[in-house]
């Protein structure tokens, strides 16, 4: 099975358009002000009209209220919502039912121990993505160019289907599947020039690195 990869921050068309033209599965969608890949309702509404069902369109939300994820998802016809803050099993539970859509859930990772609270989230989320835990002096719970130490995956026995993401770039991303045998990879600032704006050519090679995995 092909490696998938989802290009996560997407703003502009011109970074929309070298996903597609890569051949990423899914594009991401950032819907929490305080990052730097934040976009409007519209923005997106526009972006994924754009995309014309070329790939997935993922909704990431943090530690949002439940009205406004209904509202984000029905409005801009969203494939998938992306939990990233805090929020509990039973509150994606809840938004999988409500949304009637896949729901994925981040867990940020440190430790082995870490990797333990992916069990509490069987049947409720649809995918566990395994991201970088940020200090906790950063306000940005995802997106900063951290990645975890692999090696905590080795013999982990995943409760859920699985996404590695956290520090991931054009450079890494074969060594990062080949150590983890993770078959769905999630990049977002290993892919700009600075942070929030994304690089065609980074994006072209990333896709390029995963499509010969």
């Amino acid at each position: 099975m092909a490696v998938q990869a989802k290009i996560c921050g997407i703003s502009t068309p011109e970074a929309l358009d070298a996903a597609l033209a890569g051949g990423a599965s899914h594009i991401g969608f950032v819907f929490f002000s305080k990052s730097p890949r934040h976009v409007s309702l519209d923005q997106a509404a526009a972006l994924v009209e754009r995309m014309a069902g070329r790939a997935l369109s993922v909704a990431l939300f943090v530690d949002p209220d439940a009205d406004f994820v209904a509202q984000i998802m029905k409005r801009g016809a969203f494939d998938v919502a992306q939990f990233h803050g805090e929020e509990s099993p039973a509150f994606v539970a809840q938004s999988a039912r409500q949304l009637g859509v896949e729901v994925w859930k981040a867990v940020p990772v440190r430790t082995r121990a870490d990797l333990d609270l992916t069990a509490s989230y069987q049947g409720a989320a649809t995918r566990i993505l395994y991201d970088a835990k940020p200090p906790k002096a950063m306000d940005l719970p995802g997106g900063t160019g951290l990645r975890f130490d692999w090696a905590l995956l080795d013999g982990f026995s995943h409760p859920l289907p699985w996404i590695l993401a956290g520090g991931l770039d054009p450079e890494n991303v074969s060594d990062a599947v080949s150590r983890t045998s993770a078959r769905f990879v999630d990049v977002s600032s290993g892919v700009e020039s600075a942070p929030g704006i994304k690089d065609v050519d980074k994006i072209s090679t990333f896709l390029k690195a995963t499509h010969s995995l």
